[in-house]
């Protein structure tokens, strides 16, 4: 359940107060003040059994008296009582309720919950502060103050933080669409609201205070799908690394749960802040809807001392100082003092007057190696500062497209006005260089997964033997083992297409001297363990070994090891070939399991300091070349990659193959647990593992928070003498669609899009491609050169009570069936994902896909639109 009835919270029209009261101070008391004075317009009915009136407003003595059904009730009575009074409203026809009450064990919690269900009513809370929507008047809520109505929603697990977030915005003039707390989530959560407020016309923006998640899949499905319309912006409370404790692997031990918290929020396109006053800073300027193309900040200021701080801050927060092209110092060579500062942050002199900061920063918006502008200025007795914000306002308002402009107008009284007047001109500004260069890098990191979103990756990789990877994992799990041996770790590697280095298993001393004989010296020599995590912690490692001298080696790891770990199981040694490439770098790869989120991707700085570097990122499968090069670039290695003096630039699509490969290996096989690749050396050759370590076991209960892509789907399909390939739709399918739509006629192009284009735009074309399996589907007719001949979309509701479907056959292809063989694969799939209802908004004059819909069975009505008729098919009752 997601969006059902959640009309009747956010427009509901009769509220009831069940614990409405008298008592100056109490909960009853102020909810009853908040909800009769806010300025609802339909009647609010308080509910207390010893009280004739509440204020000066009628009550009535219990739910059955109520003279209408309300469709929203706010409940703040005893726990024991919240079961029945759910039951009741229940009977009575409500749809929503706010429970204000805390202490709900788990036992009322679910019996509250049995009472709702049959009737779909909501429950927002238990314990929680209350719901607000100040353009309707409501104020269910135990807040102090009633916000100001604005476009900003802001939805938090915390009643304090929420009542906090009212009170810096009541100062700062910040209004609110809707304020929902939802405490202990029994049933609304994040993922229903960001539903809910994805499609909210009078919200324009989403700020989310989040404790924990329950539901990963449905929060990364409505997060993404809101990310998409408009800024979200989130602060996660409990970013210290207390969760992550000693783990079989490294990666086990890197992964803590914020970290994994802070790559599900960057997936899902959100923006991370760190504390109320940055989350409406972010805000505010993503609100305005400035955009960059990059990270490279040009800033201009009157005031040395002001500039270097800025830019300091800017190095802090990895952005780059745009480098001034040679046309630009030219020009500003002209416009400023002879003593400007010849450089970026572009420093115009204490006196700079309104006319010179004009001019100036005409001229550094011309410039194509600038990103955005920072404007900086410090009140000084020779010039003013509004007369300054005028000159920016004044330069902003050019026709041309170009970086956008933020402002930093420094101190209180004497700039005052003019940061007034640059807020009116919806001109971001700021008070210090630290609030400033980070709203820019709010932007840029903003930027950044929005393109994310909207790129084509390349096609992922094919795993070589998956069946093979398998096989070792279901027998190690036979024999009743939770890690698998070095040589089975590397067969598993391999099975997926990671390169590994040539070793062999000796099980005595004098067997690794005959084999390192064999391989060829130099060698590595590596004890063999299951209850050793890292071994040369233990003494059980050897490097640069000659032939003659494994066997000495050998004997003498074995007394290291059993002194330091005696009850340790010894089975042998790895003996494998000493890889000689000096330019390579120590990288760390691995997998691990989130109890929310579930597998989860790591890359970092490898070799034995990895822990103490702590340089890594974590991403969420699946992943692509695309998504896997980010979170390259994410890491401080990666400018070790980059190439540095006689060191060339790392193969980073080798390395971003291993990545993707990873992903897979965790998605399709869910009995691993634990991964770690350490070292995975990589150069500008190429990558190649060195050592791994796998932990096995039963199975997770976590799936993938986002729905890999659907194998099972993938099926053959006749079309006359032709097979074609019926499969779910792939990212890397942009160009064929646009490929298809350039096939087509105008006339089919113009029934399946309504719109006057000839060329399918490159965005739209991405969006169709990159689609969420757990909510759409789009299936592809592929001949065998790899055409697209059609595709059947279909996009359910968040309830997945209906969902609507399109069809589009290439115009050559028409009248072979193929249309018809699509819908029915599309229909199936709606049946095993157990969708109500399927259906679709049909040209009348669209004949032929009329005729098929009746043949199919689908139902059609009239629509208000004299050209469209709607087509609807049952699916289950």
């Amino acid at each position: 359940m997601t969006t059902r009835n959640l009309d009747a919270l956010f427009q509901p029209r009769a509220i009831a107060l069940i614990g409405a009261s008298n008592e100056t101070g109490s909960v009853g008391q102020v909810l009853a003040r908040n909800l009769l004075g806010g300025g609802f317009a339909g009647p609010v009915l308080p509910v207390n059994p010893h009280a004739g009136a509440i204020g000066s407003t009628l009550a009535y003595r219990s739910i059955a008296e109520l003279p209408v059904t309300p469709d929203l009730a706010v409940i703040a009575t005893p726990p024991a009582t919240i079961p029945g009074l759910i039951a009741e409203l229940a009977g009575r026809g409500c749809r929503a309720a706010v429970v204000i009450t805390a202490g709900l064990d788990g036992a009322l919690r679910q019996q509250a919950l049995d009472a709702a269900r049959p009737a779909l009513l909501r429950i927002v809370g238990p314990n929680c502060l209350g719901f607000l929507s100040p353009a309707r008047g409501v104020n269910a809520s135990f807040a102090h103050l009633a916000p100001a109505a604005g476009h900003l929603a802001l939805v938090a697990q915390s009643g304090a933080v929420a009542a906090a977030a009212i009170d810096w915005a009541d100062a700062h003039g910040v209004g609110f669409s809707h304020i929902v707390t939802i405490g202990d989530a029994a049933d609304v959560d994040f993922g229903d609201l960001l539903d809910y407020l994805a499609l909210d016309t009078e919200t324009h923006a989403i700020l989310l205070y989040v404790e924990s998640i329950r539901d990963a899949r449905k929060f990364m499905s409505a997060g993404r799908v809101a990310a998409r319309t408009k800024p979200v912006v989130v602060i996660k409370s409990g970013r210290s690394a207390a969760g992550a404790k000693a783990a079989f692997s490294h990666t086990g031990a890197l992964a803590g749960a914020d970290a994994v918290y802070d790559a599900a929020f960057r997936r899902a396109g959100m923006l991370r802040v760190g504390e109320l006053r940055e989350l409406f800073d972010a805000v505010s300027t993503l609100d305005v809807g400035l955009k960059v193309q990059g990270d490279r900040l040009a800033i201009l200021t009157n005031g040395g001392g002001a500039g270097v701080m800025a830019a300091d801050a800017l190095e802090a927060r990895g952005g780059r100082l745009a480098t001034l092209s040679p046309a630009t110092i030219s020009a500003l060579d002209k416009l400023a003092p002879p003593t400007w500062s010849k450089s970026n942050p572009i420093d115009i002199i204490g006196d700079a007057t309104a006319a010179r900061y004009r001019a100036t920063l005409e001229a550094v918006l011309r410039d194509p190696g600038v990103d955005a502008v920072l404007v900086m200025n410090c009140p000084t007795a020779v010039a003013d500062s509004t007369e300054a914000a005028e000159a920016v306002i004044a330069a902003n308002a050019r026709e041309e497209p170009g970086p956008p402009v933020l402002t930093c107008w420094l101190g209180q009284t004497a700039v005052a006005e003019g940061r007034r007047r640059l807020t009116d001109a919806r001109i971001p500004t700021h008070e210090t260089p630290d609030e400033a260069v980070r709203a820019f890098m709010h932007l840029v990191e903003h930027g950044r997964t929005k393109t994310q979103l909207m790129q084509t990756p390349a096609a992922p990789p094919t795993p070589k033997a998956p069946e093979v990877a398998r096989q070792i994992i279901d027998a190690a799990l036979s024999d009743g083992r939770l890690s698998l041996s070095d040589s089975e770790a590397r067969a598993v590697l391999e099975a997926y297409g990671v390169p590994t280095v040539a070793s062999e298993i000796a099980r005595t001393p004098a067997e690794a001297a005959v084999i390192a004989a064999r391989l060829g010296a130099p060698v590595a020599l590596k004890i063999v363990s299951p209850d050793l995590s890292h071994k040369s912690d233990a003494g059980g490692v050897t490097l640069n070994l000659s032939a003659a001298a494994v066997r000495q080696a050998a004997e003498d790891m074995l007394a290291r090891v059993t002194a330091f770990a005696p009850q340790a199981v010894l089975e042998g040694f790895v003996v494998e070939l000493m890889v000689s490439r000096p330019h390579a770098q120590e990288l760390l790869l691995g997998i691990t399991r989130d109890p929310t989120f579930g597998p989860v991707v790591l890359f970092g700085h490898g070799g034995v300091s990895t822990e103490v570097l702590a340089d890594r990122t974590l991403g969420l499968p699946p992943l692509n070349n695309l998504l896997a090069k980010d979170m390259i670039g994410r890491t401080r290695v990666s400018a070790l990659l980059a190439g540095y003096r006689d060191r060339p630039p790392a193969d980073l699509d080798a390395i971003a193959d291993v990545m993707v490969r990873l992903a897979g290996l965790a998605t399709d096989i869910p009995q691993i647990l634990e991964l770690d690749i350490n070292p995975l050396l990589a150069d500008a050759s190429g990558v190649l593992a060195l050592d791994a370590r796998i932990r096995i076991g039963a199975g997770p209960e976590a799936p993938p928070a986002i729905r890999p892509y659907p194998h099972g789907l993938v099926q053959p399909a006749s079309l006359g003498e032709q097979t074609l390939t019926l499969r779910p739709i792939l990212p890397q399918d942009a160009e064929g669609l646009i490929a298809l739509v350039a096939s087509s006629s105008a006339e089919d192009v113009r029934l399946r899009f309504g719109g006057g284009f000839s060329r399918l735009p490159p965005l739209w074309a991405a969006r169709l491609s990159q689609i969420d399996y757990d909510r759409e589907m789009a299936l592809v007719a592929e001949r065998s050169d790899g055409a697209l001949l059609g595709v059947a979309r279909l996009a359910s509701d968040p309830d997945g009570a209906s969902a609507e479907f399109a069809l589009l056959v290439r115009s050559d292809m028409q009248d072979l069936g193929l249309g018809r063989t699509l819908l029915s694969a599309l229909l199936d799939h709606a049946r095993a994902r157990k969708i109500g209802s399927v259906w679709g908004a049909v040209a009348a004059s669209n004949h032929a896909m009329l005729d098929m819909a009746r043949a199919f069975g689908f139902a059609s009505e009239r629509t208000e639109d004299p050209t469209q008729l709607r087509v609807t098919k049952a699916l289950t009752t």
